[in-house]
């Protein structure tokens, strides 16, 4: 399964945002992956799942990974199982895409 998700992620770590700016963020963030994801069924266990950010400028390993937390949190809360669960494993990629260009893709596959 890919999906192309019109979402835009920025660099968390690097945001000075109020608490309450941030939750609403991350919140919205969720509300998007959930509902490309909803209608779906879950593939069976274990799956690689593959989360690429597209965007004009890259971030670092560690800052790409901490903007895909929530979208992370909420594809494994669709395969039913902790972020952390061994028949998952989680890969990270980014592209580049134009200017003004921001999109996700989530690939879910068997091992």
């Amino acid at each position: 399964m890919t999906l192309l998700i019109p979402l835009r992620l920025p660099s968390a770590a690097n945001l000075r945002e109020h608490w309450r700016v941030r939750h609403k963020r991350v919140q919205a963030q969720r509300q998007i992956v959930a509902l490309y994801i909803g209608g779906k069924r879950p593939p069976a266990l274990p799956v690689v799942v593959t989360l690429t950010r597209i965007a004009p400028r890259a971030l670092d390993s560690d800052n790409l990974q901490g903007a895909w937390k929530a979208g992370r949190d909420e594809v494994a809360k669709w395969l039913g199982v902790p972020d952390n669960d061994p028949r998952v494993t989680w890969e990270y990629g980014q592209r580049r895409g134009g200017v003004g260009e921001y999109a996700v893709t989530i690939v879910v596959g068997a091992v």
